[in-house]
């Protein structure tokens, strides 16, 4: 069983050596600790950093394509050097290293596949009361549109199996956390939460230049997803605003016409209703056909799958093939 621990970092060497100092080399149940830093483009010596303090492996992006890029590549990279269990942590030692067989814990013993770590948001003085009102929000959305019940959606602390990590897809940019809950609650991955505690910020935060950016973002995060996911929901509900004033309008006439003044056509009123009422048919059409290509969608997500699957099995038979080679000669 072998854990590794990512970090992804983006000019990070004035922070990244305490960091990589508190985290373990052994965990309860699991015969190999490593640790692995996705340099995302940097321009100071953060993988010289990662190097000297003890990194077992260093992948080097030759641009800055952003956090979730690096959170991605960090993956693909785990799963390559053969971890069962991967966790996921930030190289400015937000999270205390102390709670990470709390992450580990549940996937061992079988009873999650991704365990993300609560922060005690209400506890936090660098938060701001906006910020944290906007944290437990924004939380709340991601329980509704992904069915779980995580309290802490934003928190990059976070452990996953292996298998979880061949299934997961980061389409944005931006970041990886709102995303992969979403998804795991989609794709009925078993997901939990741990509590966790914080360290003292060591400089303000790189992803959330501005509390109005942030929401902004997270909003299109939300939205985009829900939409991927859930796409005759999504229809369905907005061609129902149509629809249901265009009917309103439609009674209205009909009661106009019948019981006020008959000889008045009042046209303008029933060609608002007619393209109300075609509206919301063509968005409920639109909801079907969506829908039909998020069925085709996740076929081609389970291909995805299998094909990881099958190179990951193949990179650890030569990985344990190599080990065997080495302890004969």
């Amino acid at each position: 069983m072998k854990v590794i621990i990512q970090i992804p970092c983006y000019n990070e060497e004035a922070v990244l050596g305490a960091t990589l100092a508190t985290l373990p080399r052994q965990l309860p149940g699991v015969d190999a600790v490593e640790w692995l830093v996705i340099d995302d483009g940097s321009t100071d010596r953060t993988a010289e950093v990662a190097h000297a303090h003890g990194a077992d492996h260093v992948v080097r992006l030759s641009t800055h394509q952003g956090l979730a890029c690096a959170f991605v590549t960090g993956l693909e990279a785990c799963v390559r050097c053969g971890a069962d269990v991967i966790v996921n942590t930030d190289a400015d030692n937000q999270y205390r290293a102390e709670y990470i067989p709390h992450l580990v814990a549940p996937i061992l013993a079988g009873r999650a596949e991704i365990v993300v770590g609560a922060r005690p948001i209400d506890e936090i003085e660098e938060f701001s009361a906006t910020k944290k009102m906007l944290q437990k929000l924004g939380s709340w959305v991601v329980r509704y549109a992904s069915g779980t019940s995580v309290p802490d959606a934003p928190s990059g602390f976070r452990a996953m199996s292996r298998d979880a990590a061949l299934r997961l897809h980061v389409f944005g940019r931006y970041t990886y956390t709102l995303e992969t809950v979403i998804q795991a609650g989609q794709k009925n991955l078993a997901i939990r939460s741990v509590p966790v505690r914080t360290n003292r910020s060591t400089r303000p935060s790189r992803l959330v230049k501005s509390v109005a950016s942030y929401v902004r973002r997270s909003i299109f995060t939300i939205f985009r997803l829900f939409l991927l996911y859930r796409p005759l929901r999504f229809f369905l509900f907005l061609g129902t605003v149509p629809f249901l004033a265009g009917l309103g309008l439609m009674v209205r006439w009909l009661l106009l016409f019948f019981l006020v003044d008959s000889t008045r056509s009042r046209a303008p009123s029933l060609i608002a209703a007619a393209v109300l009422v075609l509206i919301g048919f063509q968005l409920w059409t639109f909801g079907l056909i969506a829908d039909l290509l998020a069925a085709n969608r996740k076929l081609l997500e389970d291909v995805q799958y299998r094909i990881r699957r099958f190179e990951a099995e193949g990179h650890r038979s030569d990985a344990d093939a190599g080990r065997t080679v080495g302890a004969g000669s």
